[in-house]
């Protein structure tokens, strides 16, 4: 079959790998009909995150048809269509059972690796390195897909695939930045990055009943995007952020902010942004924070920051006199996607939401080296590329 692989930083490829096949009598196979490249794809791509290895398959926004089924599955059937959820989980383990897929104790064949960094592993991820179990993604034209069971959900026949698709990850994200909020009426919430995860916080914001969104970016595209939700935008290259949110909220700060960039934050006007470049590039430093800062400083006293952004490593000079001082709550997490799938399914049969409004470039996966180029460099006003192998 035809997938795209990693064979380095900025070295994406197409090419033929061998077909998927049934390991466990859970799994099941699945023709993909729709992946998607997703902002966190671009870490590997940028050679961020650790021990990726040549030839590993790349993907983990995915959706198909089943073509094949072990012999313990009995969830599934031929010919069922599915949105396969990024996060890889057992359901029988103490996190599953607690609706905290993305903890799974089982998914992750080899947890030393993720321990040694983060303490403990949490579940296996389609496409997303050998910390997180080395499975092959899904950016290909068949996966395997394990505990098949619990991930899958089905697909109504009369919802098209670009509806559905991003129920794999970046909606479920999104949802849950803006839950974690604990949305009031009349809150204002703000979001840092109007890139897809944060276009679908922001949209998400609103139906959990904010009263306004502030959006924070500088690619045009992206802006515009935000402002046909509802949301009111700042342009984070041409005015001060925490002065314009305290003007926009009388003094006192945003209700919850959200963190929807993570570690390849763009560089600002700030000052610490450019000392987290010049600590990255000069290998004193894992990641670039200065969203994660410029959050807690903007959010108000006892508010919420709700970090979805993907971290890998240590985070330096973060504020946390102001966050104890000021009485800050932090939610944060992989997104436990099996927990909000039957939810958000719900929202897009009720014509609450249609999550395809986000895609801007549609291609086959031969086209999909160059695609991960346009994006990470914003290009040709790309903000959300779906391909069909």
């Amino acid at each position: 079959m035809k997938a795209l692989t990693w064979h380095g930083k900025h070295d994406i490829r197409c090419e033929s790998v061998p077909d998927p096949h049934i390991e466990d009598g859970r799994d099941a196979i699945i023709k993909v009909t729709a992946c998607a490249i997703c902002g966190s794809d671009l870490h590997l791509y940028n050679g961020i995150m650790p021990d990726m290895r040549s030839g590993d398959i790349m993907g983990h926004e995915t959706m198909g048809e089943v073509v094949e089924v072990g012999k313990d599955n009995r969830k599934l059937k031929v010919g069922d269509r599915v949105v396969v959820p990024f996060t890889i989980s057992c359901g029988e383990c103490f996190f599953c059972i607690r609706g905290y897929f993305s903890g799974c104790e089982r998914s992750n064949p080899d947890p030393s690796k993720a321990k040694k960094l983060w303490g403990s592993a949490p579940a296996g991820l389609f496409g997303y390195t050998h910390l997180l179990g080395g499975y092959s993604g899904g950016q290909a034209e068949y996966l395997r897909v394990p505990f098949a069971d619990v991930g899958p959900i089905k697909v109504p026949n009369d919802l098209s695939d670009e509806q559905v698709l991003f129920l794999s990850d970046i909606f479920p994200t999104g949802y849950m930045a803006a839950d974690f909020c604990n949305i009031q009426p009349g809150d204002t919430i703000a979001v840092w990055g109007c890139g897809p995860v944060g276009q679908m916080a922001i949209k998400s914001a609103f139906i959990l009943g904010a009263e306004r969104v502030i959006a924070i970016d500088t690619v045009a595209e992206r802006l515009a995007l935000a402002e046909r939700s509802g949301a009111t935008t700042l342009d984070f290259m041409d005015k001060d952020i925490y002065d314009r949110i305290m003007e926009l909220t009388n003094g006192r700060g945003a209700d919850a902010c959200i963190d929807a960039v993570g570690t390849e934050a763009e560089p600002s006007a700030s000052w610490d942004s450019r000392i987290d470049r010049i600590k990255v590039a000069t290998f004193m430093g894992t990641d670039r924070p200065h969203v994660l800062r410029q959050a807690i400083h903007c959010c108000r006293n006892f508010g919420t920051v709700s970090i979805v952004g993907v971290y890998g490593g240590f985070l330096d000079k973060i504020p946390m006199g102001s966050a104890i001082n000021r009485g800050l709550t932090f939610r944060m997490a992989q997104t436990p996607v099996q927990h909000y799938l039957p939810l958000l399914m719900e929202r897009i049969q009720n014509g609450e939401i249609d999550p395809s409004f986000i895609i801007t470039h549609r291609a086959s996966l031969e086209e999909g080296p160059d695609l991960y180029k346009t994006f990470r460099d914003k290009q040709d006003g790309c903000i959300k590329v779906v391909l069909k192998p």
